[in-house]
């Protein structure tokens, strides 16, 4: 690490982080990465490599939407050989992060290497770490009861990334999910969704098939300006390298910048009243309850009631038998909505290959994107756009 002095006197590091992402959402996340004021130099394979401090850290798993994880970039180097991997990673200064009494556990992944075997390469690794601490601490057991540092490898056509994972669990998970439904679609995902959307707070944003409320309550805390990890805890904030009152400082700038005032138009609906349900239960823990409205309607009762509204849904993708036929109910109604109410953009997300012939015309727009494991696209139809302000 690079020692500098942040603008409020404090002593920080350069530090190199990386910022994980659901494989073609990297332009979402380098944005979002960008918006925070720290410059990326590298945007790939589902990663995003960025230059911040400790402060950057805490920012990070506090702001970004559309992550996965939030790491600490660690080492980098080619290894042909244990040997080339157990040295490296033994010239690691692990003291500078790691105290007497941390717990570390050691997990990755190896494709098209020499290392192949993963167990090898994560007890080499877990190896020189405790060769490295053994060495600056000058004992030889550690009880590893203190706080968790994740170290994550990767080795790639034998290029090592040693990374620590300053998030522990995932960034989908926000905390307000407290009712749910069957198949629900990642946060995250479901926020990259929005953003990739015409959703704007003066705009009316649709869900006719919200199901749990994953998009509705996204749209909700983008347009009302919370930070996502508002309201759970993370890995780094029991590092004694990144010290307590960065958290409470970031903390309390996030509360400030909730937006209050400006309104939002934003309805979920859904057949099914147990999901409409879990859709006011998961708004009301997220505190967007009072910006959306939630109701028992199936999609073919949805009538526009305004113009420029924006659709966005993640229908059910026709993987069971007996679902084509409500499938194509569903790309039936929605296309005759659309040629209706030319003002109105529709997006929508399906694994469904046959759709665009199915729906009857072309999107505009497709962008391929990964749900979990589901490969999907996620199809825009523009409307008109809205007349300019003067």
């Amino acid at each position: 690490m690079i020692s500098r002095v942040d603008c409020k006197g404090e002593k920080m590091s350069k530090l190199d982080l990386i910022a994980t992402a659901t494989f073609g959402l990297e332009a979402v996340v380098k944005r979002e990465v960008e918006r925070l004021g720290y410059r990326v130099t590298d945007s790939r394979d589902a990663r995003i490599t960025y230059t911040a401090d400790e402060r950057g850290v805490v920012r990070s798993n506090l702001w970004l939407r559309c992550a996965d994880r939030v790491y600490i970039k660690m080492a980098e180097f080619e290894a042909l050989s244990f040997e080339d991997l157990f040295q490296n990673c033994a010239a690691v200064p692990w003291e500078e992060w790691i105290p007497p009494d941390g717990k570390f556990t050691v997990s990755g992944n190896s494709v098209k290497s020499d290392l192949h075997s993963v167990p090898d390469c994560q007890a080499i690794i877990k190896k020189a770490m405790v060769k490295r601490l053994q060495q600056t601490y000058e004992q030889e057991w550690f009880p590893e009861t203190g706080p968790l540092f994740p170290i994550r490898f990767s080795i790639l056509k034998n290029q090592v990334t040693v990374m620590m994972d300053t998030s522990g669990t995932g960034l989908h998970k926000r905390g307000y999910r407290v009712r749910d439904v069957e198949a629900p679609i990642k946060e995250t995902l479901a926020s990259a969704l929005v953003q990739l959307s015409f959703f704007r707070p003066d705009r009316l944003m649709v869900d006719p098939m919200c199901g749990s409320g994953t998009l509705a309550i996204e749209a909700a805390m983008l347009g009302r300006n919370i930070a996502p990890g508002l309201s759970r805890t993370f890995a780094a904030q029991d590092w004694p390298a990144i010290p307590a009152e960065l958290w409470k400082e970031e903390k309390k700038a996030a509360f400030e910048a909730i937006d209050h005032d400006t309104p939002l138009q934003i309805l979920a609906c859904d057949r099914d009243k147990h999901a409409v349900e879990a859709t006011r239960a998961n708004a009301l823990e997220a505190g967007v309850d009072d910006c959306i409205d939630c109701k028992i309607a199936p999609l073919h009762r949805f009538v526009a009631e305004k113009p420029y509204g924006v659709l966005i849904t993640n229908p059910p993708y026709g993987q069971r038998i007996g679902q084509q036929k409500e499938l194509n109910d569903i790309y039936r109604f929605l296309s005759g909505f659309l040629r209706e109410n030319p003002t109105w953009s529709l997006f929508l997300i399906t694994a469904d290959p046959s759709f665009e012939g199915r729906f009857g015309r072309p999107a505009d727009r497709r962008r391929k994107l990964y749900n979990g494991r589901i490969r999907t696209n996620y199809y825009q139809y523009y409307g008109l756009r809205p007349p300019q302000k003067a």
